[in-house]
């Protein structure tokens, strides 16, 4: 890498006293902090529900979902048929107000936050440290309406289809694709993410990367740790000058590239799309272009068919000698085996790796040959920073995806509402109030079919329709309606009727 050019920028620094230690933002989405109340008076009463028809448990959710759904909100309760078992306790008491526990799963260390966050709206949660394999999810999942997830456990066709009583997947991360999207939106399931939540940890990770690899941090603490002094200069580098090529300029990318410019680094970019660069950063045109001018690459890109394997020999060569390469996406974006030939040859001077194709389920050993044969050569070459995928582990973005993630789950299964979704249509309404005491809402998951609405309408035409809400994606269309002058004992006509309609895949009724 040749020496570092002069530019003409000068950093602002304080002299004042170092700071000593670094507060927490309690709220770094900006979801106020009583989306979390500790309050030893929130409501976490039994709920009535059913495996497919989860209901609200508590009228209120907190300021910050209250102040969005009047603080008048009504509890709303699931229509429970006829079919759906009782159980023992509940034994003689009359549909459809029988009571029942909305359960929900939250597997790989999901934030304590969130899950007390549900716990306190009044679901009964379980909460497991580690992922769960296929099997495991097929012979535990049966019994719960949600789950949580992290990236490790995949949600396939296979288990999808074992859990009938599934009505919603919360994935507490940025990444979707650990889910079979489209095979859960065919079933009526819906998923939610975090899609911004931990971003800045991401890109902070990058950056603390760029300034290890540049110096070789991680060799000299080794080599330290070994009792060998090794104090050298030859090939350490500052960043200042240098340039940084940014695979994917989105929530991370962009974000990196202000902070990557802020300490004097020029940015290139190259995304699918046209985007507005931020700072002085600038778009290339292809993927090559990036690769031969960039002296770090930082990939920030989805696991779908286009991106798997984009990164290998060929690309590789293409960069410069002497480069540094990053990857905090996905691991099957990248040829591990082809990234360590290159810093075997001396092609690459470093790189940093946070995620693997395959990636053990918990902490612990397993980190070994069995999980690709290339993992014993990574573990053996100099200036490599090889971490656990960690990006978006630290404690501001795990307390900003629970309260997202958790919060998104909550609406949807107390009150229908699937904003956020990245399967479902997005479809909202207005809460109603405890005055309406006559209204139910209808939840209608569909096949996107020509005649469904003129269907439903019929059916729900001798009573005031207050307001209705409807939209499609792709193959699955969503209904909301409210509905008034519902008595109690027409509730279970309406719901045999919705639920026999020729598209139908799953009908909620809350009252």
């Amino acid at each position: 890498m040749s020496a570092p050019k002069t530019i003409n920028r000068r950093a602002s620094v304080s002299a004042s006293e170092p700071i000593r230690n670094i507060p927490i933002p309690t709220n770094p989405r900006g979801v106020p902090e009583s989306a979390f109340s500790t309050s030893p008076t929130a409501n976490t009463g039994a709920l009535s529900t059913s495996p497919r028809l989860a209901t609200s448990p508590s009228a209120s959710l907190g300021s910050s979902f209250a102040d969005r759904h009047q603080r008048n909100v009504r509890t709303l309760h699931a229509y429970l048929p006829n079919s759906f078992p009782v159980p023992e306790e509940d034994e003689g008491v009359a549909t459809p107000t029988r009571q029942g526990k909305v359960k929900l799963l939250l597997v790989e260390n999901i934030s304590l936050d969130a899950a007390n966050f549900l716990k306190k709206q009044g679901y009964e949660v379980d909460h497991l440290t580690k992922a769960l394999s296929e099997a495991e999810l097929i012979a535990k999942l049966p019994e719960y309406h949600a789950i949580g997830i992290r990236s490790k456990t995949k949600i396939t066709a296979k288990v999808i289809d074992s859990c009938p009583n599934l009505l919603a997947i919360g994935c507490f991360c940025i990444g979707t694709n650990q889910v079979d999207l489209t095979h859960a939106a065919k079933r009526g399931i819906v998923v939610f993410n975090s899609p911004f939540s931990n971003s800045r940890s991401v890109a902070e990770l990058v950056i603390g990367e760029i300034i290890s690899l540049s110096r070789q941090l991680i060799d000299r603490a080794s080599e330290l740790r070994a009792g060998i002094w090794n104090k050298v200069s030859k090939g350490c580098w500052e960043i200042r000058g240098k340039t940084l090529g940014i695979v994917g300029y989105g929530h991370i990318g962009s974000q990196l590239s202000v902070l990557a410019e802020s300490f004097g680094m020029s940015v290139i970019y190259y995304d699918v799309l046209p985007i507005m660069p931020l700072g002085t950063a600038r778009q290339v045109d292809t993927l090559d272009e990036l690769l031969n001018n960039a002296d770090f690459v930082s990939l920030h890109v989805p696991e779908i068919p286009d991106t798997i394997g984009m990164i290998g020999a060929e690309q590789f060569a293409q960069m410069k000698d002497g480069a540094f390469f990053i990857n905090n996406a996905r691991g099957k974006v990248v040829d591990l085996a082809a990234l360590a030939d290159a810093i075997e040859s001396k092609k690459l001077a470093g790189a940093a790796v946070d995620v693997f194709p395959r990636e053990p389920g918990s902490n612990g050993p397993g980190f070994n040959e069995d999980l690709g044969e290339f993992i014993p050569r990574l573990r053996l070459l100099p200036n490599l920073i090889m971490t656990p995928h960690i990006g978006g582990s630290t404690e501001e973005a795990q307390r900003a995806i629970g309260s997202e993630v958790a919060t998104a789950l909550t609406r949807y299964l107390n009150f229908g509402t699937s904003l956020g979704s990245v399967n479902f249509p997005e479809v909202d309404l207005r809460a109603i109030s405890i005055d309406d005491e006559r209204h139910i809402r209808v939840c209608h998951v569909h096949r996107n079919e020509p005649g469904v609405l003129r269907a439903i309408n019929a059916i729900l035409g001798s009573h005031n329709i207050e307001k209705q809400f409807s939209d499609s994606k792709g193959d699955i269309a969503y209904l909301m309606a409210d509905i008034s002058g519902v008595g109690i004992e027409e509730v279970k006509d309406i719901y045999e009727a919705i639920k026999g309609t020729r598209a139908n895949i799953l009908t909620r009724l809350l009252y």
